[in-house]
């Protein structure tokens, strides 16, 4: 069987695919929706950047705000800006569905043009994007086990800031340092979990757990002492090692598969809502969609966070902690560029020689020599 012909398919319905087809229909676009399970629960903790989110988004979506969030090198520095936890149902569903036709089936065959479903039916469509995600189990990944807890308890280790972006005090570096990472989920809860940032192959959630543990009892928490609330793991790819996502190579990927995930640092979700639009405004209009999402100013940054990822990986180990401490010493403007942001060439660059320049001669000299190695993949 073989519908009529829609304006855009989307194949999957995590955030990136479900804000594609949320902004689609809002603009009068025929949309189709295609999820075995559309209305499945996401898993995942989101946050972001407050001003990386698109002002779209519905405020009910952000559950918990910190005007600033600390960072540990092991030395305390505060960022002056603001950081959100997005919470999954509220995300979920503010992205409403109305006017989009959902397919409650999976993907059989991708085309250009086309999709066919599980069951024979055939989407006909004048744009089709995969955004099921990144799924290249050869890829470096990020890796994460954490823990929730009564916001009672963090308190010794937040010691007044509302969320730690990053805590390297107590870190090992007789193997791949990991860090710790403390938000707030609501008033009530808040997220402990150790994070490595960068590792290939993967650092096993075994091995995390055990850190965590380790961690908190350096910072004085025993956690077999804890009333624990919920625990969560993370693990995802950082980047597709066969091609860069411009490249041709039908159907168009978005979200996290398709370049929205920042390669050094895993951030993806405030990126795909907002390039979402980008998109969207491609479909209406008629244009290049690829055109539209790569212009060769993102194209470059893309490389360049790559370049960054590259050097994660290949510093020496007792190396990661002193690049963090410089690369947070550089100018806010700098590291917001190169945290922020998919077309800011000079500020990306910028932020990049700032960090060699905020570290000492033999860091730097790792940093670069670690930085222009062979690309990943």
């Amino acid at each position: 069987m073989t519908n009529h012909l829609v304006d855009l398919a989307v194949v999957g319905a995590g955030p990136a695919g479900r804000a594609l087809a949320h902004r689609g229909a809002g603009v009068g676009l025929q949309i189709a929706l295609i999820d075995p399970d559309v209305d499945a629960r996401w898993k995942p903790t989101y946050a972001a950047w407050a001003d990386d989110l698109p002002d779209w988004l519905d405020p009910s979506a952000i559950v918990a705000r910190s005007q600033q969030i600390a960072v540990y090198t092991p030395a305390r520095t505060v960022l002056d800006r603001a950081y959100v936890t997005l919470g999954t149902a509220e995300l979920q569903q503010s992205l409403g569905l109305d006017g989009v036709t959902v397919h409650p089936h999976r993907a059989a065959v991708l085309g250009e043009r086309s999709v066919q479903l599980d069951d024979g039916t055939v989407v006909r469509a004048r744009n089709v994007v995969d955004a099921r995600g990144l799924r290249d189990r050869g890829a470096p990944a990020q890796t994460a086990y954490g823990i929730v807890v009564q916001r009672s308890v963090a308190e010794p280790i937040l010691d007044g800031a509302a969320a730690i972006l990053m805590d390297w005090r107590g870190t090992r570096n007789d193997s791949t340092p990991t860090f710790l990472y403390v938000i707030p989920l609501d008033e009530q809860r808040v997220l402990l979990e150790e994070t490595c940032l960068a590792a290939a192959p993967p650092m096993s959630i075994g091995e995390l757990r055990g850190r965590l543990t380790a961690r908190l009892g350096h910072l004085g928490l025993d956690v077999n002492d804890l009333d624990v609330l919920g625990t969560e793991k993370v693990h995802f790819a950082l980047l597709d090692t066969a091609r860069h996502p411009w490249e041709p190579g039908r159907p168009l990927r978005f979200g996290a598969g398709g370049g929205m995930l920042h390669p050094a640092t895993g951030y993806s979700v405030a990126e795909s809502l907002s390039a979402a639009d980008d998109l969207i405004a491609a479909v209406a209009t008629g244009d290049d969609p690829v055109r539209a999402l790569w212009p060769w100013q993102a194209r470059a940054v893309y490389r360049l966070r790559v370049r960054g990822l590259t050097a994660l990986l290949n510093l020496p180990q007792e190396d990661l902690v002193g690049f963090f401490e410089a690369f947070f010493a550089a100018p806010a403007r700098h590291r917001r560029a190169y945290l922020s942001g998919r077309d800011r060439i000079g500020g990306t660059l910028c932020a990049m020689a700032g960090t060699a320049l905020h570290a000492d001669t033999k860091l730097a000299g790792n940093i670069i020599r670690s930085a222009t190695r062979s690309t990943i993949g």
